[in-house]
């Protein structure tokens, strides 16, 4: 769906991301549009919960996981489809399998995680806490994992990642203000007017600076964290962006297609 974006945080002097009425996208519409906060480029794209055209996807017919947005758009044109923008959906293995939930066409592909690191400090999978992005029937939601498991949703597709980045509007209180730990991040939120927000920084940004983004400008109530470094990844036709990753590639994807005719 295409979306007009109209600034949400008055104290802004630019015009960074709004939203309005939705309608059905185009070749010549495209949902993702790269907007500047504070000075800093960022990638962001926005879907309608409920969409039948937004899914997740790992892995081909004989199981093997398509690991490049090439090789996936290969494949889904092969079966009539277009896709307006894929990102990679989390955290994945050596052998670019998810690290932790993952739920595709409602069946459960990868077990949940609830495992801890002893390693200092924690990778950011297990930066507590985590959570899960998902996609059902009824819409989307981003909950942390203990949450997600006491809830149990009935789920078409999920992805677990970590850390959440906004819990029911509150930053994450393991991030540091001015933190110099800095990278390439993306994330998905459910924002303002149910909207979700798929970001990805175009340059290096802490975890504070990018939950902010999330909070304070896109009103974001939750929204959780999916990869940084070399695990942000984007695909856009429109944009002409088509992303590699030096891992080898990407584990699971999330993935926007065309309305059908």
């Amino acid at each position: 769906m295409r979306l007009k974006y109209a600034l949400l945080a008055a104290s802004l002097t630019t015009c960074f991301l709004g939203y309005g009425p939705a309608r059905a996208t185009t070749p010549e519409h495209d949902p993702c549009e790269i907007h500047r906060y504070n000075g800093m480029d960022f990638v962001v794209c926005a879907a309608r919960p409920g969409s039948t055209n937004l899914k997740l996807a790992w892995a081909d017919k004989e199981g093997k996981p398509y690991r490049s947005f090439s090789s996936l758009r290969r494949a889904m044109t092969a079966e009539g489809k277009h896709i307006r923008f894929a990102m990679n959906a989390g955290m994945f293995d050596e052998q670019y399998r998810p690290v932790g939930l993952y739920v595709e066409d409602g069946a459960e592909l990868n077990a949940i995680n609830t495992g801890t690191s002893d390693k200092q400090p924690a990778p950011n999978f297990f930066k507590q806490p985590n959570g899960v992005f998902y996609l059902s029937s009824g819409g989307a939601g981003i909950l942390p994992t203990k949450e997600f498991r006491a809830a149990a949703p009935n789920v078409d597709f999920a992805t677990q990642s970590g850390p959440m980045l906004v819990t029911n509007n509150e930053i994450n209180p393991i991030f540091i203000t001015g933190s110099s730990d800095r990278t390439r991040r993306s994330g998905v939120g459910l924002c303002a007017d149910d909207m979700l927000i798929f970001v990805a920084s175009e340059k290096n940004i802490n975890f504070y600076d990018f939950a902010t983004v999330f909070r304070d400008t896109l009103k974001c109530q939750n929204a959780l964290f999916l990869d940084g470094g070399d695990g942000v990844g984007f695909f856009s036709p429109t944009l002409k962006r088509n992303d590699w990753s030096w891992h080898g590639g990407y584990g699971p994807m999330i993935v926007l297609f065309a309305e059908d005719p």
